[in-house]
């Protein structure tokens, strides 16, 4: 495997973490996952709302996993020179299903969260 693949692996893999710590309530995934200087943006009604990552890791640990398999799909993904990458998928979290545009930077070797932008894409409960 070359390095480009060895990337959109692990790139991949961050994703499917990602998504499955969203849907399972994993505070400890993001404990890691998430660069120091993550920032996240709720974008809706035209407002936006923003946290930071202690205020992020406090929201997960603050509600219950939901049941298996998790709800999600990876809609595109791609880095520039293995430095920099974007994730855009959905997450759900009933009764919403979430929207995501996530910013990945490498360091150390590992892709670090650093960003977050997203907005409620449906309603579950009216699908």
């Amino acid at each position: 495997m070359d390095g480009e693949q060895d990337n959109n692996t692990a790139l991949h893999e961050a994703a499917v973490a990602y998504c499955e710590a969203v849907y399972f309530a994993r505070a400890e995934v993001f404990e890691n996952m998430c660069h120091p200087r993550f920032q996240m943006t709720l974008v809706e009604d035209g407002q936006t709302t923003f946290w930071d990552k202690a205020a992020y890791l406090e929201r997960v640990r603050g509600r219950d996993a939901f049941a298996a398999p998790a709800g999600y799909a990876i809609l595109g993904m791609d880095s520039a020179g293995g430095e920099i990458a974007r994730v855009h998928l959905t997450v759900d979290v009933p009764p919403l299903r979430y929207e995501d545009h996530l910013g990945f930077v490498r360091v150390d070797g590992e892709w670090k969260l650093l960003t977050k932008v997203f907005r409620t894409a449906a309603r579950l409960d009216e699908e």
